[in-house]
């Protein structure tokens, strides 16, 4: 990045919605610019599809809802309907679960940056933890964690929220998903 960067648009969201297949759901678009300090993920579930209950124990989030409707329950069971506009803050640690109604729900996420893999050299305890450890070979250290919408566990299919982290096809249909680092 350089150090005078410049306002631009990014894209036009109702373009990405209309070019993306019907049925298509997951991501649609994401930030992707190198330097950023935010990630931004525009995402689609079809008439019916679910995101699990779930919680982010790292990250505020907002979600502007961008076309379709739906509902977002918190962890206690209450349910607020999500229409066009909607702004939604979804704070750290809160429970939530997003339920796209008939029309299916397009929204676009908003958080902080979640640092991802690094390479680096290994930290001390795991050279002692590893006998003949080398101090000065670099390694792959993972120093992020779940990804705060869990995009590597939605369905691009069906748009369902896999339970378990890690399954390379969805629980209902499936289909592949992608992996972790393309979610």
């Amino acid at each position: 990045m350089s150090p005078h960067e410049t306002p631009r648009v990014l894209t036009d969201l109702d373009d990405r919605i209309t070019r993306a297949a019907p049925d298509e759901g997951g991501a649609l678009w994401r930030l992707a610019e190198s330097g950023r300090q935010l990630d931004a993920n525009l995402v689609r579930l079809p008439p019916g599809a679910s995101v699990g209950e779930h919680a982010e124990n790292d990250l505020d989030v907002l979600l502007l809802v961008v076309a379709g409707g739906g509902e977002v329950e918190d962890g206690s069971g209450g349910r607020r309907a999500l229409a066009p506009k909607a702004l939604v803050w979804l704070p750290r640690t809160s429970r939530r679960a997003l339920r796209a109604g008939p029309e299916g729900l397009v929204y676009l996420t908003v958080h902080r940056r979640r640092p991802g893999m690094t390479v680096g050299a290994r930290p001390p305890s795991a050279e002692r933890a590893a006998p003949g450890g080398d101090e000065d070979r670099g390694e792959i250290r993972d120093e992020g964690g779940e990804g705060p919408c869990m995009l590597d566990r939605v369905c691009p299919a069906c748009g369902r929220m896999n339970e378990r982290a890690g399954s390379d096809v969805c629980e209902q249909c499936g289909e592949p998903l992608p992996s972790p680092g393309t979610a």
